[in-house]
């Protein structure tokens, strides 16, 4: 593994067809598409379970091509990469339409447009479970009916555990992988703030569950030192800011997202356990990026992952605001990823 270390910081539809091949390569619009999958042979879950007509809602962004940058979201994201990774997203960017073919869908279990969980299988009465493995197997699938033969795989939080599942399960597709802030398994710090999470959705279901959970998650997603900076003092009297903070973002989750996608999503990472023997199986460049203030995956843990893999680079990113840094505060991490997809 090569380290790398940062510069210091200052302070049910109808089946879609692929998008049609642009006129102009250089047209950066991002394209909406949704594919009907498995309508012939199922797919069969690890849970045991087989699966007909999967829909699949994602985006694609330059022209279509048998090569293509496989984008993959975080816990509560879409296949809408231009609304939350702008950083990565445009001309002269990591991810540039004029030179890239960009995909991006929403995962299995999801609540954006691709079959979540109300329209999969149920085992004695509840969601049976789902794997990142099984998410995958449907990204393999949607590539096949866009026609891509090869991708260079972008994956940040759930996203980054994705990819890992991405290089366990499709060796012969991935031609090398991004993971930005993400272990290759939950610790159990992660699965307990997950554990506490989906206790409060199925304390009180309904929406008031997810806001907590949500809340619980917010806390994760930044640092004692990022909210000290962002969130001191009162916003309204007599409320802390950090308070508010939470509020709304408890609100803002619950009024766009599905609890039970929330359950399966979290499940199925927490279920995520490779090996280091399955580490050390890939054979792939990777670069790992870590976070110095993540406290949800410290980057010590993000790292150690990546000594594990035999032709890993891992790079950190200081920043004081947390596991969402890469969000929020990414300072050269477009240029490091950028000149590592380049090659």
């Amino acid at each position: 593994m090569t380290a790398l270390m940062a510069p210091t910081r200052p302070l049910p539809p109808q089946e879609a067809r692929p998008p049609a091949p642009q006129e102009d390569a250089g047209d950066c619009r991002p394209r909406r598409g949704t594919a009907l999958l498995f309508r012939r042979e199922p797919l069969l879950l690890d849970n045991g379970c087989p699966v007909n007509n999967v829909r699949v809602a994602y985006h694609t962004y330059g022209e279509a091509r048998e090569d293509a940058t496989l984008v993959l979201h975080a816990l509560t994201g879409t296949g809408a990469v231009h609304e939350w990774w702008p950083d990565f997203l445009g001309e002269g960017r990591p991810l540039d339409p004029r030179r890239d073919y960009v995909i991006c869908a929403n995962v299995l279990g999801g609540c954006a447009g691709t079959s979540g969980p109300s329209e999969l299988p149920q085992i004695a009465g509840q969601d049976a479970p789902l794997s990142l493995r099984d998410m995958v197997r449907v990204g393999r699938a949607l590539l096949e009916h866009l026609g891509v033969r090869r991708v260079r795989v972008v994956g940040a939080s759930m996203g980054g555990m994705l990819a890992y599942a991405w290089l366990l399960e499709c060796p012969d597709l991935v031609e090398r992988a991004v993971i930005v802030g993400a272990p290759a398994r939950h610790s159990p710090w992660a699965i307990g703030l997950n554990t506490a999470a989906r206790s409060a959705i199925r304390a009180a279901p309904g929406g008031e569950g997810l806001k907590v959970a949500r809340q619980i998650a917010m806390l994760s997603y930044r640092s004692p030192e990022s909210l000290a900076l962002t969130q001191p003092g009162q916003r309204r009297p007599g409320v802390p800011a950090v308070t508010s903070y939470l509020e709304y973002h408890g609100e803002k989750l619950q009024a766009r997202f599905c609890e039970r996608s929330y359950v399966a999503l979290t499940s199925a990472m927490d279920a995520f356990q490779p090996s280091d023997a399955d580490l050390r199986a890939v054979q792939v460049p990777v670069l790992v990026v870590g976070i110095t203030s993540d406290v949800l995956y410290p980057a010590a843990e993000v790292r150690a992952c990546a000594e594990r893999l035999p032709r890993a680079a891992y790079w950190e990113l200081d920043s004081p605001h947390g596991h969402d840094a890469f969000l929020m505060d990414p300072q050269a991490l477009p240029e490091r990823v950028g000149a590592f997809l380049r090659g």
